[in-house]
């Protein structure tokens, strides 16, 4: 039944093999979290594959591909117009024409997978290069003009709870693009004949035994320090009504205190997220003093906006100790693009932050503050870039994340966005502790599991012991190094086998 399904679809001419790549990628979107309805791979994958087995030659391919990877992004994506509707009445007109927009444009990048995969022979070859075509892409697409490495396939196996646990552990060694190098792999095997099927089985019972026995290992001793993250509840509407202002402090500062008391007696670190505080916090001392009042003398990581020697913001991270005296800064370097500035390149003036936006910061970066354990800091949008949030040349001991997601609405775009940050703890081996401000604030430990949460729109705090690093992992070491040798290897042995054919 499946072989003429696929046949069917290889015959496909025209329009409909335009509109059959559309559906079948807008299917294969769904397997995305937090739908995870991973199965629908087993149709989309294998239905491109067949479309390019049917296309003329690499641009009827490429053309295929773009369709595929237009209804892809289109569904994965949608959220964006929430952002938008925010400034509607500067920016209405981007509305309709925002997200397809930018899922033509990320489309791309799979069209460029598929008209190379074409170059290969039918089959197994076809596969193997479209694997590793796609991942390049994919690698491409994170440095691209900003870079917009959203919803990599990998990301499909973060299911909740323990099965997703156990799915997720070979990113230690691989990262996140490795994952999505094996799901093309295993999810055309169904195509492929019954030995293909059987080994694609015996392959996917290996990840999952590495994920479980990775899990068994027992965890280093934590650092018995209790942190707080604090989930203010502040409706995007609301953050920059000066207003409310004194009303949104004083509600991280008793938010604070309530959490810190049950806390108890052991250290502990307060967390508020990105641009928690309505204000320019570098500039106000008895404002530092009060939070750290609030923080019964505990070491509070507050998110606000500075200012810098050039007269221009800065999305910040204050690192606030005894006194409200600030004894670190973390400044946000990968900035989002529109949204936080106007890039270059763009000839439309869209920019939300007026006066150039906002300034980036140098790169990744490990604090040092005293009583607690060296931090390295992913500011909302840094989180999505795997392999990119840790100076490796000093290796923090845990990650925080401080994010705004209100700008998205009770949409995919947080749960996406949770996603993507559990998956920075398990490539680097390292706790990861997320303060959001509309939600999902959450913990997890160096393996990706879960240990709190706080859900969409609730105001509240939840109290965590701070777990233990564990070693630098193999991804950690080498970063996207990895992952790029390995699609680059399934891409040369995919076209190389039709040039063996071809000439042996």
């Amino acid at each position: 039944m499946l072989s003429r399904l696929l046949a069917r679809i290889a015959a496909l001419r025209g329009l409909r093999a335009d509109l059959t790549a559309f559906a079948l990628g807008v299917l294969a979107a769904t397997a995305l979290p937090p739908m995870h309805a991973i199965l629908v791979l087993l149709i989309s994958v294998p239905g491109l594959l067949a479309l390019l087995d049917g296309a003329r030659g690499p641009a009827v391919a490429a053309r295929r591909g773009w369709w595929f990877g237009f209804g892809d992004h289109l569904l994965g994506l949608y959220w964006v117009t929430e952002a938008i509707l925010f400034e509607a009445a500067r920016f209405w007109w981007l509305v309709p024409i925002a997200v397809p927009a930018l899922a033509a444009t990320l489309a791309l990048f799979i069209a460029a997978a598929a008209a190379i995969a074409r170059r290969a022979s039918p089959g197994w070859p076809r596969l193997v290069a479209l694997a590793g075509a796609w991942v390049l892409a994919d690698l491409a697409r994170q440095f691209v003009l900003t870079g917009f490495p959203w919803n990599p396939w990998g990301s499909v196996w973060e299911l909740p709870g323990m099965v997703g646990d156990v799915l997720i552990q070979p990113a230690a060694w691989v990262g996140v693009h490795g994952l999505t190098l094996a799901t093309l792999l295993l999810a055309a095997v169904p195509a492929l004949g019954w030995c293909w099927r059987i080994g694609g089985a015996v392959a996917f019972a290996g990840w999952v035994a590495l994920g479980v026995i990775r899990l068994q290992a027992p965890l280093p001793a934590p650092p018995g320090i209790d942190v707080v993250l604090v989930q203010g509840n502040v409706a995007q509407g609301q953050k920059w009504d000066q207003a409310l202002a004194v009303r949104i402090f004083e509600r991280y500062l008793t938010l604070t205190d309530q959490a810190v008391q049950q806390a108890g007696n052991r250290p502990a670190v307060v967390v508020w997220p990105e641009t928690a505080f309505p204000g320019l916090l570098a500039l106000d001392q008895p404002a530092r003093q009060m939070i750290e009042q609030a923080a019964g003398g505990s070491v509070a990581l507050v998110g606000s906006v500075r200012v810098d020697d050039s007269h221009r913001p800065r999305n910040s991270l204050f690192a606030l100790i005894s006194g409200g005296v600030i004894a670190d800064t973390y400044d946000k370097w990968h900035l989002v693009p529109f949204g936080e500035y106007q890039p270059d390149w763009f000839p439309l003036p869209i920019q939300v932050v007026p006066g150039g936006g906002f300034a980036p910061g140098p790169g990744p970066r490990t604090l040092h503050v005293p009583g607690l354990p060296p931090v390295g800091t992913l500011i909302c949008y840094e989180a999505i870039f795997s392999g990119q949030v840790v100076d490796r040349q000093d290796r923090p001991a845990w990650l925080v994340n401080v994010t705004n997601d209100a700008w998205f609405g009770d949409s995919t775009g947080p749960r996406q966005h949770l996603a993507a940050a559990r998956m920075r703890a398990v490539e680097e081996g390292l706790p990861l502790l997320r303060a959001a401000n509309t939600g999902i604030s959450a913990a997890f430990d160096a393996r990706g599991h879960e240990l709190t949460q706080l859900s969409m729109r609730r105001t509240g705090t939840r109290v965590v012991a701070l777990p233990a690093p564990l070693p630098t992992t193999t991804y950690a070491r080498f970063g996207l190094a990895l992952p790029g040798l390995a699609a680059s290897v399934a891409l040369g042995f995919g076209l190389m086998i039709r040039r063996v054919t071809a000439y042996g």
